[in-house]
């Protein structure tokens, strides 16, 4: 186990981490802490603007901790990167990324996923928590947007 002896922090990445991290969370067998963070970088659009903007922080302190980010789908990877890089220069101990999907299509940042559900080569996903525009989230499966 990765982290036997050892409280990683769980940082879900809103929103539509929420209900992968809940899941995630009632099936880990270690203690652990939560938090969230919330980043925007789509707004109502399909792609990523490319800007990545903080808009809620976490309250935990990270100095010294192992933290896993946990999201929902890794697209572009710039998201993650921005968050990755601002809690490295908060003096995490250490970061891995536990990401729901892994879609490959438009990555513009390199990152090593640790823990991945799957990967999905090209399409805009949505339900179990990921949107388009604030919608769909409730569906309780994934679906492939057209």
């Amino acid at each position: 186990m990765d982290y036997k002896g050892r409280e990683p922090i769980l940082i879900g990445i809103l929103k539509g981490a929420v209900i992968f991290f809940s899941d995630l969370m009632r099936e880990i067998e270690i203690p652990t802490k939560m938090d969230f963070i919330r980043a925007a970088s789509y707004g109502s659009e399909m792609n990523s603007s490319g800007s990545v903007r903080l808009t809620k922080d976490i309250e935990l302190p990270v100095q010294g901790k192992p933290l896993i980010l946990v999201e929902d789908i890794v697209d572009t990877g710039l998201t993650l990167s921005y968050i990755t890089n601002t809690l490295k220069s908060r003096g995490a101990e250490s970061i891995r990324i536990c990401a729901l999907i892994d879609k490959l299509e438009r990555r513009q940042e390199e990152l090593t996923i640790d823990y991945c559900g799957f990967k999905v080569k090209e399409g805009f996903i949505v339900g179990y928590g990921l949107d388009f525009n604030e919608e769909y989230r409730y569906l309780p499966e994934i679906y492939l947007l057209k």
